[in-house]
Order: C-alpha cells, then sequence, then structure tokens
C-alpha cells in the first residue's frame, strides 16, 4: 500500500487556522453561554435561588474578583493624596469636629448601610465621600436583588478620625500611621467577614447566608467603583475590611 504523504505548507496552515476561527465564532454566536466566565465557588448553587431580575428570569452569576488584593492595591500614600486633595483640615477632637457643620455631614445606619459603634473614630465625613458611601449601600442592595441573595446591610467600622483618636490609636497599635487618610473626612471602611440581615422581625427568619457570598457580592461592587474611578480601595486583610477614599 503507497503511503499518502501531505506536506503542511504555510497556506494550508493559514487556511486551516482561518477555518477553526471561524467555526468556533459560530458555534460561539449559536450558543453564547460557553463564552461566559464560570462561577468561582461552587456553593454558590445552594444560595442562589431563582428570582425574576431579568428578562429571562434568571438571577445574575455571582463571579466575586480573581484576587481581592490585586483589585484593590490601593495604599495609604495613594488615598493619601486625594485624602488631601478632597478633605476637610484634620480635626482636633469631637469638640472641633461639631463647629465643621459647613465641611461635613453626618452619616448614620440607614437602610442601605449600618454603622457600628464607633470608638475610634466620629461619624462625619465630607458630601463627597457619603455620597459615595450612600451608593456603594445601594448599588450592594441592587446586587443582591439580581442575584438572587436575601438582602443585608454593609457594615461602616470606622469614618473621621480627629487628631486625638489618632494618638490613642497609635498607643495601642504601634502600626497605626500618623497622617492616617481618615483625618480628612473622605474615607471610611467597610468590614467584609459582617453584615446586618435585613428581615420583618415579626416575619418567618431569613434563610442563611454565608458572610463569603456577600462578601463576593460586595466586592463586585467596590470593583465597579473603583474602576470607574470614584474611590481608592485597599483590601485589610488584618482589620478584615475595605479601606477606602472618595477621589
Amino acid at each position: 500500500m503507497r503511503k499518502i504523504t501531505i506536506k503542511l505548507t504555510k497556506k494550508r496552515f493559514l487556511t486551516g487556522f482561518a477555518t477553526v476561527v471561524l467555526l468556533l465564532a459560530v458555534i460561539r454566536w449559536i450558543w453564547p453561554s460557553v463564552a461566559e466566565p464560570r462561577v468561582m465557588h461552587e456553593e454558590i448553587a445552594d444560595i442562589v435561588k431563582p428570582t425574576p431580575p431579568d428578562l429571562n428570569g434568571r438571577p445574575h452569576r455571582i463571579l466575586s474578583v480573581p484576587s481581592y488584593a490585586v483589585a484593590f492595591p490601593d495604599t495609604n500614600a495613594v488615598q493619601l493624596v486625594a485624602a488631601q486633595q478632597w478633605g476637610v483640615t484634620p480635626v482636633r477632637d469631637r469638640e472641633d469636629a461639631e463647629s465643621r457643620k459647613r465641611e461635613l455631614v453626618y452619616v448614620g445606619s440607614n437602610p442601605y448601610y449600618h454603622v457600628d459603634p464607633l470608638y475610634s473614630s466620629i461619624p462625619y465625613l465630607v458630601p463627597r465621600a457619603a455620597v459615595l458611601l450612600q451608593d456603594i449601600g445601594q448599588a450592594f442592595y441592587d446586587s443582591l436583588y439580581v442575584k438572587g441573595v436575601p438582602l443585608h446591610k454593609m457594615i461602616v467600622t470606622s469614618v473621621l478620625r480627629s487628631q486625638e483618636d489618632v494618638v490613642k490609636l497609635r498607643r495601642r497599635n504601634g502600626n497605626a500611621t500618623e497622617n492616617s487618610c481618615h483625618l480628612y473626612g473622605t474615607t471610611f471602611d467597610i468590614c467584609y467577614n459582617r453584615y446586618k440581615t435585613v428581615e420583618d422581625p415579626d416575619g418567618p427568619a431569613r434563610r442563611q447566608v454565608r458572610n463569603d457570598t456577600l462578601k463576593w457580592v460586595l466586592s463586585e461592587v467596590l470593583r465597579d467603583m473603583r474602576e470607574r474611578q470614584r474611590c481608592y480601595i485597599k483590601y485589610e486583610v488584618k482589620q478584615g475590611c475595605f479601606h477606602m477614599t472618595v477621589r
């Protein structure tokens, strides 16, 4: 039997390559779902239940971010530039903060976020930062809804710090920076390992949601805000929070 040898020429290679690319394009056009990214965590399948947030009645996927450290890398030095640009002159103490009502606005728990009891900061921000915080809380709600996840409030753990607060913190924590972005009323922390469940106190008990799931959704919201150049964000491992400054 005579052996047939096919010589691979440059023209044949390019023709074959073009054919494969065209075939993949046709497959993607007919079945677009094959090109969608996969859900990163298998547990989501047990948490997300069908709701009608989109035209097809399917909940949106939870994708989180590939890496928290990579997605939120903005150091204190980077955030400090924005804090000094948009913030107030650092306040001395709580009495000084109370006298700055024309520069600062009060931020307290509301339908979109919860403010923890504050022992080392004061519940004030510059208006620009207060609007950002409100927008993040509202976007988090919206994202939970379209993903079919029961509603929760994010928790704010730190806002404006007076110079007096910083001095006290540095006595307890030698790693606390003296020139903190929190001094300028532009910066706040949102914890990622605790959330407030939104439920009717007289209604049935709410289905439990893992904190990791809520963290994945929150990270998507924060990444979008950062990519829209609304803020700088640092993922804080030891403090368990997203540390962010308005820009």
